[in-house]
């Protein structure tokens, strides 16, 4: 700060400090109140109402273009007012720690003059070490594999050579671990081939999109039996989740789109405990008849938990399916009341929104209980309050027309009562199937930057490919390093009746 007796005395010189220092306070009374509109627009991102929000997908974006535009004016005080950086400053809280895993290079900056003042050499006592994250940007090389060839000077008994390594693309220019990134990139991280492509060719790496295609078919091949196995050993779950979205495929011969469907079928039973790992299996069929969901469960026996689509009723036929319970969705059965709520007062609806929301409170305190465990809590404390519920429910529809909004809602929960009330049973059931529908997710994310599958083909490998990916998130495993280990492991011949070695969860 500037002393009194360092101030110029002159009138000039004072008037033109004056003036500066008036600027410097509008710009920072003008960035606090940038940074106040930005805050709050954060807020309503964040914790606003679901009107406020947006649609799901553009909900990171909002986030992180707001984040931007603070970090600027946060930049612009910095350019004003730089921080004082002392060799005893801490480093900005919130930045995390850099994951041990990663290779360290280090870098010694050391003073250009070692000498002390009175001629001695200085020692080290002590340093200060600071980390920063650094990326190379997707960095090609080249594998050159050479194979000698060996012969005797003595006598003429042959040559030698040792035999070349399978590849999976025979003859071709990649290895494992570059289809690896190609597939990983295209169906995690949702970027299509031919964007791939432009990125190469920024490096100076020319490969064109149908050559990408050609790897990612070929390795779709190879992993197949991986999907079916993943596939197989879900359905000896007796518990899974099931779902379906759109799919659609370009019908070339008529310049159009068909609507066909992913079917997810889950599992995930982290919330009590269970002994088999997360997993889930996509399956491209052309509709959405229940016909697909049957013939998907064939061989499958046990409680499936579905919304309430009506084509899950033909799993149900014995003629078809071994005997299936089906559990219903609460969170399904609540969205109906609430879009009643979402624009319009509608009492009824909120009174039973906070029913089901006091349900949920209970099953909250479930999370990680054993079986038998979250059983007993729901006993004690749900059942009460679904019998509440029931009543209420009965009463309620006495006082609508059943062809009203209202009337529809409470139809719907009472349509599927039975499954819905499954939970009460069996300490395995959730109360709602957003398991499967996370899983979801991604697959539409997908299809929003593509649009579009281009084959019927072309969405089953999508299907099965994005299987492998998804079940590796649930289990915590790195897509990359598992598919490159796996599609190595199958062109060194990997046998297949130990096809289930190469699941996710048991190749990590």
């Amino acid at each position: 700060m500037t002393s009194p007796t360092d101030l110029p005395t002159d009138v000039a010189t004072l008037q033109a400090l004056l003036i500066a220092s008036e600027e410097r306070n509008a710009r920072k009374e003008d960035r606090i109140i940038r940074l106040e509109k930005l805050l709050a627009d954060f807020k309503r991102a964040l914790y606003g109402a679901k009107s406020e929000k947006g649609h799901p997908d553009q909900y990171h974006l909002a986030l992180e273009d707001i984040e931007t535009a603070m970090a600027v004016v946060h930049a612009e005080d910095e350019t004003v007012d730089p921080p004082k950086i002392t060799g005893t400053s801490k480093p900005r809280a919130g930045r995390g720690v850099l994951p041990k895993h990663l290779p360290r290079i280090e870098e010694v900056i050391a003073p250009d003059d070692m000498t002390c003042d009175c001629g001695s050499e200085r020692h080290i006592i002590g340093e200060d070490t600071s980390e920063r994250l650094d990326i190379v940007p997707a960095q090609f090389r080249v594998i050159v594999t050479r194979r000698p060839k060996y012969a005797c000077r003595s006598c003429e008994a042959g040559i030698i050579q040792a035999p070349a390594k399978p590849r999976l693309i025979e003859g071709g220019m990649p290895t494992e671990a570059t289809v690896a990134s190609v597939i990983v990139s295209k169906y995690a991280d949702h970027l299509p081939l031919y964007r791939q492509s432009q990125i190469y060719a920024r490096q100076g790496v020319d490969i064109g999109r149908s050559t990408l295609a050609f790897w990612v078919g070929k390795a779709a091949h190879e992993l197949k039996p991986v999907h079916d196995a993943l596939l197989a050993h879900l359905k000896t779950s007796s518990k899974l989740f099931m779902d379906e979205t759109p799919a659609p495929v370009l019908d070339p011969g008529r310049g159009k789109t068909n609507k066909g469907y992913f079917w997810a079928l889950a599992r995930d039973d982290r919330a009590w405990n269970g002994p088999e790992p997360p997993g889930v299996a996509f399956t491209y069929a052309p509709g959405r008849s229940g016909k697909y969901a049957s013939e998907i469960l064939q061989g499958f026996e046990g409680i499936l938990q579905v919304d309430g689509y009506a084509g899950y009723n033909r799993v149900l036929d014995l003629r078809d399916n071994a005997p299936i319970q089906l559990a219903y969705c609460w969170a399904h059965a609540r969205r109906k009341l609430f879009d009643l709520t979402h624009n319009n007062v509608a009492p009824l609806a909120e009174e039973g929104l906070k029913q089901i929301a006091a349900l949920y409170r209970i099953e909250a305190q479930t999370r990680s209980m054993s079986v038998d465990e979250r059983l007993a809590l729901r006993q004690i404390k749900s059942a009460p309050k679904i019998a509440t519920l029931k009543k209420w429910l009965d009463h309620a529809r006495t006082q609508v027309s059943t062809k009203s909004p209202t009337g529809e809602a409470l139809k719907y929960i009472v349509k599927y009562w039975s499954g819905l009330i499954l939970f009460l049973d069996d300490g395995r059931i959730e109360m709602d199937s957003n398991a499967v529908e996370r899983t979801i997710r991604p697959i539409a994310l997908q299809r929003k930057n593509a649009l579009f599958a281009g084959h019927d083909a072309g969405a089953q490998n999508w299907a099965m490919l994005a299987s492998l990916i998804e079940t590796c998130k649930l289990n915590k495993i790195e897509p990359h390093g598992y598919l490159t280990g796996v599609l190595t492991a199958i062109v060194n011949g990997h046998k297949q009746r130990d096809i289930n070695q190469l699941l996710p969860w048991n190749y990590a």
